[in-house]
């Protein structure tokens, strides 16, 4: 089923709940603590920001900055497109300087877990989602 536009409140609630349900997710949170903010500029319903954090145990994905924000990646609503669909790769997306990074880049080293847990979440969303 269709219909769940890609950034929308309905599509981070959805990845919400996918996050929650993630027991690799939960449990890269009893020893990681990370708070990741996405900020995708231009898109049909203007900026989004969204975040991921673990800490304490608990992995959590919602609307708006990361409560503890250690990184920040800015994007356009096209590279998003294009690394969500798969038809931009997420390195390309980093060489080509498509995706600024701020914040504690040493946080994300190591952290390679909880984006491969993170893309599985993403999977389980990905089929009711629309990219236009």
């Amino acid at each position: 089923m269709f219909g769940m536009r890609y950034l929308s409140l309905e599509w981070i609630d959805a990845m919400a709940g996918a996050v929650r349900d993630d027991t690799r997710l939960q449990e890269l949170a009893r020893s990681i603590t990370l708070g990741v903010t996405q900020v995708v500029t231009d898109g049909p319903e203007g900026n989004v920001l969204y975040h991921l954090q673990l800490r304490d145990g608990s992995a959590t994905f919602g609307a708006g900055q990361a409560p503890g924000e250690d990184v920040r990646m800015e994007q356009t609503w096209d590279t998003a497109v294009g690394v969500a669909t798969h038809t931009l790769p997420a390195q390309e997306a980093f060489a080509k300087g498509l995706v600024r990074i701020g914040g504690d880049i040493q946080k994300l080293m190591g952290a390679d877990p909880v984006f491969a847990a993170l893309s599985e979440a993403f999977d389980s969303v990905r089929e009711r989602t629309e990219y236009a």
